[in-house]
């Protein structure tokens, strides 16, 4: 099957069954959805979302963040993946994002990426859900399902590498709806251990169901 084609095909089934995908990390405006997108680096949504409510409370705004200390923050975020540095990284980022940007999210990859805490992937999330901007923010899940899908060639070992072959063939207006597709398949239907490939509606052309069938079919 031709690379168009199997672009094609993920488009479409997607467009069919899942219009509109959202993130589901919970959020209410901009600066929630940063603080919660850098505590999910190696973390999951659902444990962020248990711990979210309290820390956004206290910390409604870039300005509260930025007057605690890192052992409060802590306190709240004790039970995410690398709690130490999450907190430091959180200060930081509304420290910095009052300083140099007034408070207000940056619109830009390169802006975003002044902010402690925030890499590549993170602005870009930011860039697809509040600006709507036809970015790839490429997690574990994307680099997977990319590659199983056949999306992404296996020369592509890099998350920069599978954002870049992603970009050559998915068109702007499905660029920060398909980066949910690909999450949440990943999620859900996609898993890196033990794939649900009975159940998965896009096994008849996905090149990792292909070689597991041959694999089968030899033994």
């Amino acid at each position: 099957m031709l690379k168009k084609e199997r672009f094609r095909r993920f488009i479409e089934y997607f467009t069919q069954h899942y219009p509109e995908p959202q993130t589901e990390l919970n959020f209410s405006n901009p600066f929630e959805l940063l603080v919660a997108v850098i505590l999910s680096a190696q973390c999951t949504d659902k444990r962020i979302n248990q711990i979210s409510p309290a820390l956004f409370a206290r910390f409604p705004e870039p300005e509260s963040l930025a007057a605690a200390s890192v052992d409060e923050v802590f306190s709240y975020i004790r039970s995410v993946s690398y709690p130490n540095n999450k907190a430091k990284h959180l200060v930081g980022m509304a420290r910095t994002l009052l300083e140099r940007f007034g408070g207000e999210i940056p619109a830009t990859v390169e802006e975003l990426q002044t902010l402690p805490g925030v890499g590549r992937k993170t602005a870009h999330v930011i860039l697809s859900v509040v600006y709507n901007e036809p970015t790839m923010a490429v997690d574990t899940h994307v680099f997977r399902v990319s590659h199983r899908l056949g999306l992404a060639p296996l020369t592509a070992t890099t998350p920069l590498a599978v954002e870049k072959a992603l970009m050559a063939h998915i068109p702007k207006q499905y660029v920060p709806k398909a980066h949910h597709w690909l999450i949440l398949h990943g999620r859900y239907v996609c898993l890196a251990r033990s794939p649900k490939c009975d159940v998965c509606a896009l096994r008849d052309f996905c090149k990792y169901y292909e070689k597991q069938m041959g694999t089968i079919l030899v033994q």
